[in-house]
């Protein structure tokens, strides 16, 4: 039998410090959408739509949002792209093939202009959608067009849906691929060049409701 003595833990000795939780907020906003294009110094041009064109990592909700009325605003503008594009019968239902065109169209974007694609997307949103239109009353009978204001929620709604249908009128029928229409229209949009689609359907819109007041 032995002598020694066991040894005996010293009280004040300093137990090792368990993990930090992680914030999974803080670990979203480190995230980077596509794994890729960092959405954290995104800046806006136009104060009345920011709070409308929500910038996140997350490109997939998995329907989060939907069962909530009025809640589309909190979804992803990069995601609210996605869906627009999907409303077209070929594109019906396939999420991960219009993911993948929107993937596509940012590294050609991020190709030809240097800049940080998301942030060209929401340039171009702020830039296609139009701050007046028209609607029809009806006086006795007569239908008669006046020229009203546009909400910041539905120039968001008009701008995602004028990017989605030049993409596909660019693209269908053709020889260009989805990815490089959707790039085309992204970066003359964020141009404001007047012939792309969106922006001269903005115009129209918007020149129509001059002649109208």
């Amino acid at each position: 039998m032995s002598g020694e003595e066991p040894e005996v833990e010293d009280p004040e000795m300093e137990a090792p410090e368990p993990d930090a939780p992680v914030d999974e907020d803080e670990a979203v906003e480190r995230a980077q959408l596509f794994g890729v294009w960092d959405v954290s110094d995104i800046e806006y041009s136009d104060p009345s739509t920011k709070r409308y064109i929500t910038v996140t990592p997350v490109a997939h909700t998995m329907g989060r949002h939907a069962s909530k009325q009025f809640k589309k605003s909190e979804i992803s503008i990069v995601e609210r792209l996605v869906n627009r594009l999907m409303q077209t019968d070929e594109n019906t239902g396939k999420k991960q093939m219009a993911m993948r065109i929107v993937r596509d169209a940012f590294d050609v974007v991020h190709e030809r202009t240097e800049e940080n694609p998301v942030q060209v997307l929401v340039r171009a949103v702020e830039n296609s959608g139009p701050r007046e239109e028209t609607v029809r009353l009806k006086y006795g009978g007569i239908s008669v067009p006046k020229a009203v204001d546009v909400s910041p929620q539905r120039r968001v709604d008009q701008a995602l849906g004028f990017i989605a249908k030049g993409t596909y009128s660019a693209s269908h029928k053709t020889t260009t691929t989805a990815a490089e229409a959707l790039a085309q229209q992204l970066i003359g949009a964020a141009n404001y060049n007047l012939q792309t689609y969106a922006i001269s359907q903005k115009e129209e819109l918007e020149r129509v409701a001059a002649a109208a007041r």
